[in-house]
């Protein structure tokens, strides 16, 4: 067992099973209208706390907008007041719109678009407007159960304060976790969300 594979262990026996906002990321089977959520929650959470993005949510469920097609059907403009409480909602709203209309232009829903490649799928997000390699990951391993790990500011101060690595660039460190763990995207999903747990946590009680 090396040093990733132990930390992950850790974790797991700390928290226990990933709760709150992950419960939903990591339910396993996800159904279609769950995994739009997820992709529609990687959007909101841009830039604010999750407390901020439920409130968001429970707008957008209250007005019956909690899928792709109802996003492409309200529209940017009519959609960005809903989300106001996630902060830059105007942004926002045209990330939504826009990567609303990419999937179901290309693909027409998320169970046609999990069958792409990896490759090709990150690709594809990264040429959207506002979706940036944390986004676009999350979106490939939350919502279509792609076996790529995330890194965020969470992960990166986890491995600091480790001394797992000096090089702390998101791309080093994605092929660094991939490489010492095994390919399966439930571990992936898990193990991330308990770093942001943990993350969270430790920031909690300094």
């Amino acid at each position: 067992m090396n040093v990733f594979e132990k930390l992950y262990k850790e974790l797991k026996r700390k928290y226990g099973m990933p709760e709150g906002q992950w419960k939903l990321w990591c339910r396993r089977p996800k159904i279609e209208r769950e995994r739009e959520e997820v992709i529609i929650g990687a959007i909101l959470t841009q830039r604010t706390n999750w407390k901020n993005v439920e409130l968001a949510l429970n707008n957008l469920k209250k007005a019956k907008i909690n899928s792709l097609k109802s996003i492409l059907r309200l529209g940017e403009k009519r959609l960005a007041p809903l989300i106001r409480p996630s902060g830059f909602y105007q942004t926002k709203a045209d990330y939504l719109f826009h990567l609303a209309e990419s999937i179901l232009k290309n693909y027409g829903n998320l169970e046609k678009m999990r069958k792409d490649d990896l490759k090709e799928l990150r690709e594809q997000l990264l040429k959207l407007k506002g979706i940036g390699s944390e986004t676009a990951d999350s979106i490939l391993l939350y919502a279509l159960d792609k076996t790529v790990f995330v890194i965020d500011e969470y992960t990166q101060r986890l491995v600091k304060k480790r001394g797992l690595a000096d090089d702390l660039s998101y791309a080093f460190l994605q092929k660094l976790f991939e490489k010492n763990l095994r390919k399966d995207f439930r571990l992936y999903q898990d193990f991330h969300a308990l770093v942001v747990i943990n993350g969270k946590n430790s920031r909690s009680n300094n």
